[in-house]
């Protein structure tokens, strides 16, 4: 069984792209040979900045004869309908098969189709392979049709066995294949002839090109932090760049750079961001005071001097770049230390749009820093230093430094803050209300960080509610998942309890009123006031609307009283949507959650994540999945016995009546079960309540199995009934638990 070699050589492919590109064209060549009938025992792809290449071993030297039946007219059909079939078969009339049938005497063609030589099908996938492949980015090179990312220069495409090497003939757009590759560019540039993927790969190798990113990767990273330990410093782990410098790199060869006094004194942020994203630099921290001291570039060949002129042209471009950012931190500095401060940059963004629909980013502002005032006292926040820092988080977007290097938002207003004589409080805020970013990030923790970043947080979501622009499918233009994510770990990583309809009523108010210019401010003011001390929206809009005039805007506020309610129970139910896809990585089932969703007061995240968790320990024992099935059974029985009756069976259970110690032990144990379930749920402790339920299995398990709940006697029935409703009760005190599973 022949071993394939494929190599497609080119100009320089971006970086970003390679890893993808190995892998579609490994996909691509699989996928067309396995239909064409031809498998392998095994596949591996490989790029470098100039060639993809891919590797099958133990491919079929042909693909297997086969034989396709086909089922045709009746065997009496007219003449024309025979003569259509047997010209798509390619056969002849004495050739088919005639088989009786339940539906008659049938015509079948046996149709047997010869395997074809491996090398023939392999040029006809990797041709279409080649003219189909899927750039991001392509373009046409020369006068030929043939699309490619850069110039695609040569075709290897060899299949080796024990008795040699055979070419693959094809050519695609005068590009003829052959069994040469090239190495290094500069240390190795001439032809070398492969026979197979062991030579090929070291041949390679021989010629400085390093085959697999991985190993180029990880040359990169055991050179560079060797070399910055024997200078008593550390490299910066930067996986993402690590993986783009050695896309860049055929033979990676590793030079540690000294980064001018001069620019020492910059943020280690700011000095690690120009590095990477100007220069492809890693940043080499000294560990002892965290300051960036020197970098590590990689260079694609050895030079005699050792990478002497390298560095030293390197260093020459960096310091350039570095004083454009040491300029753009001094003025900075300047604006934020003078007498208007930070608040210069608040003002100017009131010309910076934030959302057609929405308002500027200063009025963004101006709504996070009233509801971060709001939510201060809820998280342990001083409302004074919250709405301050709210009002400060955004300055830095105006910055120089920012508006050069936007992902430095945030971590530059803190700088500025610090700068401008804020507390820590302010300035970490700065950086931290944008946090998490991701699912792996770190929340932010000290109060005032809480503060701001609901706020930013329950604003963005509020702000597109309010406008209708929701994620749709796979689209979130607005990241709004990610935002309904971070509230959520927000407030229930740091044990936050909060009751989310109100806040969410009286932001969706803002918005609103932001977005329609018919309604007054001051009843937009008037009303979140209202929802703030009646904790209801619909309470609040009564008082309000009850004050109106006749006339004085009542069209736009009674529009408003019609949509809030509506978009604010939408919005509690995509964060209960978020808190799904949070609890179940979590191995949390959507069935326990929504019975928790199901209970009063769910929209305190917090609560509601407790009580889901404890639910989910407790079905896990043995009692609380049986208990499932026992109140099942007494919530079945007894629905049916009240739908028959026409009477509800919820009062009057008395033990007097009962008949059997079954029936006397469940009535001890309900009030038991009662007597422990109230104060656990007021103390919201929901482990100690859902025992307590667990607890009912046995009592309840022994009533079914001896007591028959239709009794003959009217009285006994009737109290029985009355008994399995205080299960019912009982147990949907804790969660509702028709909804779970099974």
């Amino acid at each position: 069984m022949p071993d394939l070699l494929i190599e497609l050589f080119s100009e320089e492919i971006p970086a970003r792209m390679q890893t993808r590109a190995a892998e579609d064209l490994k996909k691509l060549v699989t996928n067309g040979l396995v239909e064409a009938g031809l498998t392998y025992g095994s596949a591996a792809a490989f790029s470098t900045p100039r060639r993809l290449t891919l590797a099958l071993g133990d491919m079929l030297a042909a693909s297997p004869r086969t034989v396709e039946e086909r089922k045709g007219p009746k065997a009496d059909a007219p003449e024309k309908a025979i003569e259509g079939f047997l010209r798509g078969a390619g056969l002849t009339r004495d050739q088919l098969e005639e088989r009786d049938t339940p539906k008659g005497k049938i015509l079948f063609a046996m149709i047997e189709k010869p395997g074809r030589p491996a090398a023939e099908i392999v040029a006809e996938v990797l041709e279409q392979t080649i003219r189909n492949f899927p750039w991001p980015k392509s373009m046409r090179w020369g006068s030929g049709s043939l699309k490619w990312v850069r110039p695609l220069h040569s075709i290897l495409c060899i299949m080796s066995a024990e008795d040699g090497a055979e070419v693959v003939a094809l050519d695609v757009d005068g590009i003829t294949s052959g069994d040469e590759t090239r190495g290094h560019r500069f240390l190795a540039p001439e032809a070398i002839k492969v026979s197979s993927f062991e030579d090929y790969a070291a041949k390679l190798k021989r010629a400085f090109v390093v085959l697999s990113a991985e190993e180029r990767a990880e040359t990169i990273w055991n050179d560079a932090t060797n070399m910055a330990f024997a200078n008593g410093l550390e490299v910066v782990e930067d996986a993402g760049l690590l993986a783009e410098v050695a896309g860049l790199v055929e033979y990676p060869v590793v030079l540690m750079g000294q980064i001018a006094d001069d620019f020492l004194g910059l943020p280690p942020e700011v000095l690690q961001t120009s590095m990477r994203e100007h220069q492809k630099f890693f940043s080499v921290r000294n560990p002892k005071t965290g300051q960036i001291e020197r970098f590590i570039t990689v260079a694609n060949r050895t030079t005699a001097d050792n990478g002497a002129t390298i560095l030293a042209g390197n260093e020459k471009v960096l310091s350039a770049r570095l004083a454009d950012a040491k300029f753009f931190w001094e003025n900075d500095l300047r604006t934020a230390t003078s007498n208007e401060g930070m608040s210069a940059w608040v003002k100017s963004l009131e010309n910076v749009t934030f959302h057609n629909k929405l308002g500027t980013q200063a009025e963004l502002i101006e709504r996070m820093a009233v509801l971060a005032r709001e939510l201060a006292p809820m998280v342990g926040a001083d409302a004074d230093e919250a709405e301050q820092a709210a009002r400060l988080a955004k300055a830095d977007l105006s910055s120089e430094m920012v508006y050069e290097f936007p992902e430095l938002q945030g971590l530059m207003g803190s700088y500025y803050a610090k700068a401008a004589g804020k507390s820590d409080a302010v300035a970490a805020a700065a950086k931290e209300h944008y946090a998490p970013l991701g699912p792996s990030d770190d929340v932010p923790t000290a109060p005032v960080s809480v503060a701001v970043s609901l706020a930013e947080k329950i604003d963005k979501l509020t702000g597109f509610w309010a406008i209708d622009e929701k994620p749709t499918g796979s689209k979130d233009p607005f990241a709004l998942r990610r935002a309904a994510l971070g509230v959520i770990r927000i407030l229930v990583e740091n044990d936050i309890s909060l009751h989310m309809d109100r806040f969410i009523d009286a932001q969706l108010v803002r918005n609103k009123g932001q977005s329609n210019g018919d309604l007054k401010a001051n009843l937009i003011h008037d009303l979140v006031e209202e929802i703030a001390e009646h904790g209801v929206f619909g309470a609040a809009f009564k008082t309000v609307k009850a004050r109106l005039a006749e006339g004085e805007g009542n069209a736009a506020f009674e529009a408003l009283g019609e949509q809030v309610p509506d978009k604010s129970v939408d919005l509690l139910g995509f964060l209960h949507d978020r808190l799904k896809v949070y609890l179940k990585d979590q191995g949390i089932r959507h069935d326990i959650i929504d019975a928790c969703i199901a209970m009063e007061g769910n929209d305190d995240l917090t609560l509601l994540v407790k009580r889901a968790r404890a639910l989910s320990e407790t079905l896990s024992t043995d009692d609380g999945e049986n208990l499932i099935q026992g109140f099942k059974r007494a919530n079945n029985i007894l629905t049916q016995a009240e739908a028959a009756d026409g009477v509800e069976y919820s009062y009057g259970a008395d033990i007097k009546f009962a008949e059997t110690d079954e029936e006397k032990a469940l009535f001890a144990a309900l009030d038991k079960a009662e007597a422990a379930i109230a104060p656990a749920m007021a103390a919201q402790d929901f482990t100690t309540a859902m025992s307590a339920m667990a607890a009912l299995r046995g009592p309840i398990d022994a009533f079914f199995d001896a007591v028959q709940v239709n009794s003959d006697n009217g009285t006994v029935r009737r109290n029985r009934l009355n008994l399995l409703s205080r299960i019912r009760t009982t147990c949907s005190s804790v969660a509702d638990l028709t909804r779970i599973d099974g």
